[in-house]
């Protein structure tokens, strides 16, 4: 006698996930984000390039280019998802994309580690204030978002 074929595992969805999470989606927001990402890239490099990093010092571009589109993404999610229902691809435009790519993990990263030689109390504040200074303008953004929101909404402006 032989044994039944083994069955594919079940998929393991996650709290807040789809059964189908592991499709690609619609090729118009694969597209949006590609687009968004070369914007938001090309704005990067070129404040990197206006505005050099120097070795031993705190990265100032960068920081300054992570806490703006931290601000900037709180600004625009609350917009998007409380306010304005736009198209399915703006969001991953401006969010993933453009502000995606403009932020930088990656060199918040390295220029942390390349101060750990000689100048650890540098990489340090700037690692702290990164993190700081990202959230509270993540949560002003979303703050004037919904005050302007709120105005709008008491001057008689119906929200819908």
């Amino acid at each position: 006698m032989s044994e039944p074929a083994p069955s594919a595992p079940a998929r393991e969805t996650t709290p807040g996930s789809t059964p189908d999470a592991g499709v690609l989606p619609p090729l118009r927001v694969v597209a949006a984000v590609a687009l968004g990402g070369m914007i938001g890239a090309v704005l990067r490099v070129g404040l990197a390039q206006a505005f050099p990093v120097e070795p031993g010092r705190l990265p100032w571009t960068t920081l300054a280019e992570n806490v703006v589109g931290a601000f900037l993404l709180g600004l625009i999610l609350v917009l998007v998802l409380e306010r304005w229902r736009p198209r399915r691809d703006v969001r991953p435009f401006l969010c993933t994309g453009v502000l995606g790519s403009f932020t930088t993990f990656s060199n918040y990263t390295v220029e942390t580690v390349a101060l750990a030689p000689g100048h650890a109390w540098i990489g340090l504040v700037y690692a702290l204030i990164s993190i700081v200074a990202g959230l509270a303008a993540a949560a002003l953004g979303m703050s004037l978002a919904r005050r302007g929101l709120a105005g709008r909404a008491d001057a008689g402006e119906a929200t819908p």
